[in-house]
């Protein structure tokens, strides 16, 4: 039966982290697949949403400024809304780069802001980082919350607190996972219907060739801003959920590029530019080869110290974390020399009334 909890619980696990990373793919496919921007500050957009999560909705604490203890879903709107702010300002002052120009500054941006929450210690508690963030579902355990719940509820006259000592304490992770996926759904279903709008097909436009798009009276730079701005919304989303998973965040190695930018552009590459499908599938799919990657190399390397006596483990696992993105990479060589756009590449919305009969 452990065996089976077991599995069951690290399943609830992939999918929780694989629908954060479904998150940042769809919010970098407005951007990219959408818009044409490339952006390589996803860590940074991320690192928003999850530490202004965690200040609005920890306790109070003498180490950081924050312990408003605020509702959660305030902390979830107002990360999304932060992120989306911050990437308005951006947006104005670098949206007219192109290409690399627009990824190198947005590196550097993203690189800014982790500066900015390493050393403001006062506000973010600097490299210690913010702890014991609060779990949508988990939170429910906690006397802050339920010692204002009606106890007719559970008819139980001593209280929630026994309610919750004598259920599983893994009661939590399928809800929680459950959110997650619902939320991917959700925007999900709002970006292809904004993809197929006439705002969408005008950002298709306008990445196939924007000269030819500002001559027929687009406002080029604004629709670039918008798409930039949307992304970035979902961004601070993923990273508020992302806080909530880890319950611990610090600003190197929680929002380590490799992890948070490189490895989603991994996903969305490979699941396919431009489809919001491909964007989700890509997510899961790749999160799933790192995380049993990480299950191999560490097997592996217990059986090259059970041979040789001279090897010596910390090592080996220190190199572990490059031989998984070795392997990432590989991956994404085989799944474009095979699929060049990508898994599920994108589909063109359909053209339809008049012209679609002129065009038949």
């Amino acid at each position: 039966m452990d065996i089976f909890l077991g599995y069951f619980l690290y399943l609830m696990s992939l999918l929780t982290v694989g629908g954060i990373y479904a998150l940042l793919a769809l919010g970098l496919n407005v951007q990219w697949g959408f818009a044409g921007l490339f952006n390589a500050g996803i860590a940074g957009f991320a690192a928003i949403g999850a530490y202004t999560y965690a200040l609005l909705t920890t306790a109070e604490s003498r180490f950081h400024y924050g312990g408003l203890e605020l509702p959660l879903l305030i902390g979830d709107v107002t990360a999304m809304v932060l992120a989306g702010a911050i990437a308005g300002v951006i947006g104005v002052i670098c949206i007219r780069l192109r290409a690399d120009y627009l990824a190198i500054a947005t590196i550097g941006i993203a690189e800014i802001i982790k500066l900015i929450l390493k050393n403001e210690s006062d506000i973010t508690n600097g490299p210690r980082g913010i702890n014991k963030i609060p779990r949508t579902w988990e939170h429910f355990t906690e006397e802050r919350f339920y010692s204002n719940f009606p106890l007719s509820v559970i008819n139980s006259p001593d209280g929630w607190q026994i309610f919750f000592e004598n259920i599983p304490r893994w009661w939590w992770q399928p809800f929680f996972a459950g959110t997650i996926i619902l939320l991917v759904l959700l925007i999900y279903s709002l970006l292809e219907k904004l993809r197929t709008s006439p705002w969408g097909r005008m950002m298709t436009a306008i990445r196939e060739n924007e000269m030819a798009a500002a001559a027929a009276g687009k406002d080029v730079t604004r629709r670039r801003i918008e798409a930039f701005i949307l992304g970035a919304l979902i961004m601070g989303l993923a990273g508020a959920f992302l806080g909530q998973h880890l319950r611990l965040i610090e600003p190197t190695q929680t929002f380590d590029p490799s992890k948070m930018t490189f490895l989603v552009w991994v996903m969305l590459i490979a699941g396919g530019s431009g489809n919001n499908k491909g964007a989700i599938l890509g997510a899961f799919l790749i999160w799933f080869v790192w995380s049993t990657s990480e299950l191999f190399t560490n097997g592996m390397i217990e059986i090259l110290a059970s041979i040789f006596d001279s090897v010596d483990i910390s090592i080996l696992k220190n190199r572990a974390g490059f031989i998984r993105m070795l392997f990432i990479g590989l991956l994404l060589q085989f799944i474009l020399q095979r699929y060049p756009k990508g898994i599920l590449p994108e589909k063109r919305p359909a053209i339809s009334g008049k012209i679609g009969k002129l065009a038949g």
